[in-house]
């Protein structure tokens, strides 16, 4: 037993069986309803308000309502308990001064909060109030008329069916209804309330009466009431702390996935962040310590429709100087369809936001642009509830022109190895216009041309790594979007030089004297990038230690005078160049010394150095040897004595050059190589390298090893081979010796190495191809000795030689034979090897003449047939007949070639013999002509005449009369007449004359008559006639004429149609005489330009 609140306004069948429906559905209290479940098998029995009783079996659900509020008593079998907590769900809107409060705790978000609120907007419209009043109007009547108290003994249709009803719904953009602001709500109350097993036993709960209120668009306030338990009559209620609640919902059916977004102890909660115009169900759970868990009834509402959400951004499509295309996307609507849209722009000032369209389309073009500028825009969306938040704001630009060339770039400062380059944007281009730009450079004498060095948008840029003292050239380009400017001018700078390096330590040149020396020194080796301009001698006594100058100029030589003698002084040197002015040299003191040298204590010592250097650098010494050396130090007062013997040995060195290697050649194609072992400089030879070669400079190393020796394979006999040796050390590798030159003897010829099959129009005369083969090879290495000849082996190893031609034609073969074939050169030392075989066929022999006979016969054409086959070639035939006919000069001419069987020889003369021969052809030749056939055409038969003319000459008599022909070849002319009275002709003249006269015809009888020409040919046997076709039909019946003069005009009328046959004769025959003109003329025309 079930107990749910009144549900809004619905039309359903329930309705009408239910007897309190009225107190449901007006709305003017609050009613108990009571929904009694009978089980399969038990009687409910009711006493209605008249006094009947009722018995409802089971199973079925009766609704029950109570007319003053009160709950009316049940009566239950013995033994019936009832015990089930269960509450009812209670779904309210609360006024908006609540709505504004905090929801309670432990609320879970359903969904992503929404970028934009809304403001309460409510409405019913036009429709929404007239369903309503127009429902209320039905049910009234059917209060009225007393249908109900005659429908309270059926049962519910179904025993699952639950009571359902539904405010009046109004179509809008989703289909969903528009609920009023008097709070009517889609509300359902499915499935059964789970709780502890005596509930399933039977139990009986009470409820509270639900209450509706309103539903906003995106939130709703859920209200509940405390289980409350009956037992034996008694209801035992339960404090708010005992229970903890659990709300879920679903947006996806009743049967969809719940969602939980409570858990608490409070009553009534507010459900936030609903989705516009969507169906939601709800379900609460409570659980305690002494009650299992127990689940309400479902609940079901809608929620309201609302402004749409926010576009997307409109797109750009297309874009030009002076116009924009965009495209959007319409958004959630929300439960009310989307009927315009609205575009606002910034008109490319930066400034606030204008209308620049308003309707429904989904695009739009916007024109008059400014060039190369900017647009800032937004939309947004309005149905029939309001207006929707604008769209995130975008910016395009249209359209321009690439920006005109830029001024060259100008150095702001440049150092060693830097330069820092700066420019200024192109003049004339829009001021609102993003560019950017490419700086290129070109390193003087580099010649890699202009490369970039910086892409940017910045207006100036340092350039590093650059070389001292070098001149670049410069250009600059401008970008904007739409693309790149002309290069500017190109403008060069250079960078700064560097300091100097210090010069060297100045040296004493020639002899100290005791007033005066004369010293020198070398430039720098790092002179910074430019010329050095001054050099700087300074002096100093080794006594005191303080610095003079005594020289400043460009020479790199000083005579230091004024000296004191017996003094030691000190000399060092700088230099200054563009870049700046170096550091000093090494310190160099003017004292004099003596170096001597000797290979050997047996040797005799000779002076290698002497002068006031610290430090002699020995050239010129042997790698890997032993020398000595002795030091003596001198003044003004003379040499001192030598120093003790330094013994220094020199590092070892690459080995000496080899000798000339010896070559002896064992074959045409094999040689041995040897060579002596030169001086080590002090280290063992490791390796030998040989190098090898045709050419003497394009040698190649062919050993590297310890031998002394190494045999060389694979020569080419009468060749003429270079080699040399190259001996290598742990210091490194010698220099290569002197050059040996061998040349390798003759031997026989090289194989031959292209071999192929000459095809027909290759040959110079063409030979049977049946039993010949055309070859042709190309000549090899004769190796020293000149070919004289080939040997050519086919077949069963047969074996033909031939002379130095190179082509060769194979004769006296068998006819489609595949042979194998391969050719060998001969010299004086002998025969070469075999080249590649190579396979060739014969081709068949050609085809033998096929039996041609004449299978048609006529006076202008015979129709010839040959061998077997269809007449008409359906597949490619590999064989090919050539038809000739002997013309009136006795040559014979070709009439037809191709595959065909069959010929038919056209545009003959009649009674003529004609001469033919066939010949058959094919991929192996043409065959022979056969023998020469004669066929002669037959007479042909006169031409048809024209249809006779009939003259009435009396009352029974007519004359028929036609054209005559001329005799042909001498053969003369008959006529036959039939006539026809009916069906059937009948002959009635047959001789040579063109007229008939015919007498005793019956009166009002209808008659056909036609005619026909023989021919009547003497020179055959026994004459036959050749008859041609029949003339058309004539019809004349006979009528019965009145006496009078009649015979007058009938006479006149026969001369006049003998005198109209006498002028078609004379027409016909010049036409006939023209026609043989003109025949005769092509006659000697074709025999003049197509024959000959």
């Amino acid at each position: 037993m079930m107990a749910e609140q009144p549900p809004p306004l619905e039309a359903t069948p329930l309705l009408n069986e239910v007897p309190l429906l009225p107190h449901m559905v007006n709305g003017d209290s609050i009613q108990q309803v009571i929904l009694v479940q009978v089980n399969p098998g038990e009687t409910f029995t009711i006493t209605t308000e008249d006094g009947h009783i009722q018995c409802i079996q089971g199973p079925a659900h009766v609704p029950m309502m109570s007319p003053n509020g009160s709950m009316p008593p049940i009566f239950v079998p013995p033994g019936y308990v009832s015990q089930v907590p269960s509450f009812l769900l209670l779904l309210r809107v609360l006024p908006p001064q609540f709505m504004h409060q905090p929801p309670p705790p432990h609320v879970f978000q359903e969904q992503e909060p929404r970028s934009h609120g809304r403001t309460n907007f409510i409405q019913r419209d036009e429709r929404s109030l007239k369903m309503q009043e127009h429902l209320k109007k039905r049910l009234k009547d059917r209060q009225a008329s007393g249908h109900t108290n005659n429908k309270l003994n059926s049962p519910p249709s179904s025993p699952h069916k639950v009571l359902n009803s539904s405010n009046a719904t109004i179509p809008n953009g989703n289909g969903k209804g528009q609920q009023g602001a008097v709070g009517a709500l889609k509300q359902k109350q499915i499935g059964k309330t789970k709780g502890s097993p005596e509930a399933e036993m039977g139990g009986r709960n009470s409820r509270k009466t639900n209450q509706v209120s309103d539903i906003q668009a995106r939130s709703a306030v859920l209200s509940w009431n405390l289980p409350v338990s009956s037992q034996n009559g008694e209801s035992h209620s339960h404090s708010p702390a005992a229970f903890t609640f659990e709300v879920a919902i679903s947006n996806s059916g009743k049967n969809g996935k719940f969602k939980s977004v409570y858990v608490g102890e409070e009553l009534t909660i507010t459900l936030p962040d609903l989705r516009p115009a969507t169906d939601y169900h709800a379900r609460v759970s409570a659980t305690s310590s002494s009650i299992k868990e127990t689940i309400s009834e479902l609940v079901s509402f809608t929620t309201e429709s609302c402004e749409p959400d926010c576009p997307a951004a409109p797109k750009l499509i297309n874009r030009t100087k002076n116009s924009l295309s965009l495209q959007w996307k319409s958004s959630n609507d929300n439960g009310s369809k989307i009927t315009n849209f609205l575009l606002e722009w910034d008109e490319g000032k930066n400034g606030p936001f204008k209308e620049c369209y308003y309707g429904h389309l989904k695009q739009y073009k916007l024109t008059k642009l400014a060039p190369s500028t900017r647009y800032s825009l937004r939309l947004a969306a309005k149905n029939d509830i309001g207006m929707s938040g604008f769209s995130e704001t975008v910016t395009f630009g249209t359209a321009g022109v690439v920006p005109p060339a830029p001024a060259p770039p100008t150095l702001l400062e440049a150092g060693v190895t830097w330069m820092a380059l700066g420019w200024s944007p192109p003049a004339g281009g829009a001021l609102d216009d993003t560019l950017t730009y490419s700086l290129d450079m070109e390193e003087e004498g580099s010649g890699y041309g202009f490369q970039p060095q910086y892409n940017g948008d910045e207006l100036s840029c340092t350039l590093r790594n650059l070389r001292r003292s070098t001149s670049y050239k410069f250009r600059l380009f401008a970008y904007n979007s739409e693309g790149k400017s002309s290069p500017s001018e190109v403008v060069e700078h250079s960078t700064k030089p560097d300091r100097p390096g210090a010069p060297s330590k100045p040296a004493v040149k020639g002899k100290i004297h005791p007033h005066s020396v004369r010293v020198t020194w070398e430039p720098p080796k790092d002179n910074g990038g430019s010329d050095i301009s001054k050099y700087f001698l300074e002096i100093s006594e080794a006594s005191v230690g303080r610095w003079e100058p005594i020289y400043s100029g460009a020479q790199r030589e000083h005579v230091c005078d004024h000296l004191r003698p017996g003094t030691s002084y000190r000399l060092r040197v700088s230099c200054a160049s563009k870049g700046g002015e170096s550091q000093v040299s090494d310190v160099t003191t003017v004292t004099e010394y003596l170096l001597e040298m000797a290979s050997s204590e047996q040797d005799e010592r000779r002076v290698l150095y002497q002068g006031p250097a610290a430090e002699f650098a020995v050239t010129n010494l042997l790698p890997g040897r032993s020398y000595s050396f002795w030091l003596r130090a001198g003044n003004r007062v003379g040499f001192g004595p030598h120093s003790e013997k330094a013994e220094i040995c020199t590092a070892p060195g690459p080995p000496e050059q080899c000798c000339k290697p010896l070559i002896t050649c064992k074959s045409a194609t094999c040689a041995v190589v040897s060579w002596e072992s030169p001086a080590c400089n002090g280290a063992e030879i490791t390796e030998y390298r040989l190098d090898w070669g045709q050419v003497e400079g394009s040698m190649h190393i062919i050993y590297t090893g310890p031998c002394q020796s190494y045999e060389v394979k694979g020569l080419t006999p009468a060749t003429t081979y270079y080699c040399r040796v190259q001996a290598v050390n742990v210091a490194g590798a010698g220099l290569f010796g002197d050059t040996g030159v061998i040349t390798t003897p003759p031997s026989v010829p090289a194989a031959v190495a292209v071999l192929h099959l000459l095809e027909e129009d290759q040959v110079e005369i063409s030979p049977p191809l049946s039993t010949c083969l055309a070859i042709q090879w190309e000549e090899p290495c004769c190796h020293g000795a000149e070919i004289t000849g080939y040997n050519i082996e086919y077949g069963e190893k047969q074996l033909v030689t031939v002379g130095r031609n190179t082509t060769h034609v194979l004769e006296n073969l068998l006819p489609d034979t595949l042979y194998r074939i391969r050719v060998q050169a001969i010299n004086s030392l002998g025969v070469g090897p075999f080249s590649h075989s190579m396979k060739a066929k014969t081709k068949p022999l050609p085809p033998d003449p096929p039996h041609l006979e004449c299978v048609v016969f006529s006076y202008q054409s015979l129709k010839l047939k040959w061998g077997e086959g269809p007449s008409r070639a359906l597949i490619p035939n590999p064989t090919q007949f050539n038809l000739q006919m002997e013309d009136r000069f006795g040559r014979f001419v070709t009439v037809y070639n191709g595959p065909c069987h069959t010929y038919k020889v056209q545009r003959l003369s009649e009674s003529t013999t004609y001469h033919f021969r066939i010949q058959a052809y094919n991929d192996a030749g043409e065959g022979a002509f056969s023998e020469v056939c004669a066929f002669t055409t037959t007479k042909s038969p006169p031409a048809p005449l024209k249809a006779p003319k009939v003259i009435q000459l009396e009352e029974n008599t007519f004359e028929i009369t036609w054209e005559p022909l001329q005799p042909m070849k001498g053969d003369s002319i008959v006529y036959i007449l039939q006539l026809a009275a009916g069906r059937e002709f009948d002959q009635v003249y047959k001789g040579p004359e063109p007229c008939f006269r015919l007498p005793a015809a019956q009166t009002n009888c209808e008659y056909r008559a036609r005619v026909c020409a023989g021919r009547q040919c003497h020179d055959l046997p026994g004459c036959p006639e050749l008859c041609g076709p029949y003339s058309p039909s004539t019809v004349f019946s006979c009528q019965r004429r009145e006496p009078g003069p009649a015979a007058a005009p009938a006479g006149t009328e026969l001369a006049q149609s003998g005198k109209r046959l006498r002028e078609e004769r004379a027409i016909a025959i010049a036409l006939l005489c023209g026609f043989a003109v003109v025949a005769i003329l092509f006659a000697v025309v074709i025999q003049y330009f197509v024959i000959k």
